[in-house]
């Protein structure tokens, strides 16, 4: 649909008391693996589409499912994250807004030639995973069939912008703590917050306040 970046960036969104369990075990798990240990410290997914995506099938690889997979968004300041922001949807159980939440970046190019010497299957939606009718490809090749132009858009009320926005990168079962490049955050207390939990770690990504990524 229109031409990637150069080096596309990939975000994983969770909240700051998550960090310091992921930094511990230094991997984040698949929804599947998090609902079987009884969910996060700190939940803030809507319980029903997690569910839901345990079932949808990835259609790149017979007998898997998305909730098999560790979701990434192409861009930050998602549309998740405008969810969590207004915190009024109905199955969206989390209430504490956006100010915690943490943008976890890394480098498809770096996670993709991890993932294939590692023989993991990773993949990419053209629009939200979460759906039924979802389109899944798996190379790197096939990264201009995702709509750039509604990844970076700012307005995301049309319809086909608001699918193309929604589209992830997925990586199954696990993703390595030492690939998350950067962590952005939205104010001063949530930084020191974020480096409090890597203290002592020996990967510990730069954390970098975003305003601009959030709402």
């Amino acid at each position: 649909m229109s031409t990637p970046p150069a080096r596309p960036k990939i975000y994983h969104i969770t909240h700051v008391d998550n960090l310091r369990s992921i930094v511990s075990e230094g991997v984040l798990v698949s929804d599947a693996a998090m609902i079987a240990r009884g969910g996060p410290a700190a939940a803030i997914e809507m319980s029903d589409i997690k569910k839901r995506r345990l079932s949808l099938p990835v259609e790149c690889y017979a007998g898997d499912t998305v909730g098999e997979y560790v979701p990434f968004y192409f861009c930050p300041r998602s549309i998740m994250l405008y969810v969590i922001y207004r915190a009024n949807h109905p199955e969206l159980s989390y209430r504490g807004g956006q100010s915690p939440i943490v943008h976890l970046e890394a480098d498809l190019q770096d996670v993709v030639a991890w993932a294939n010497r590692e023989r993991r299957r990773w993949a990419f939606s053209l629009s939200n995973a979460g759906a039924a009718y979802a389109q899944f490809r798996a190379r790197t090749a096939e990264l201009d069939q995702i709509n750039w132009d509604a990844i970076a858009a700012t307005d995301f009320r049309s319809s086909e912008i608001k699918e193309g926005k929604q589209s992830e990168f997925l990586v199954h079962e696990s993703f390595p703590w030492t690939l998350v490049s950067r962590i952005g955050v939205i104010s001063a207390p949530v930084k020191a917050q974020a480096e409090a939990s890597m203290a002592g770690t020996a990967h510990q990504p730069a954390v970098h306040i975003q305003r601009d990524w959030y709402y």
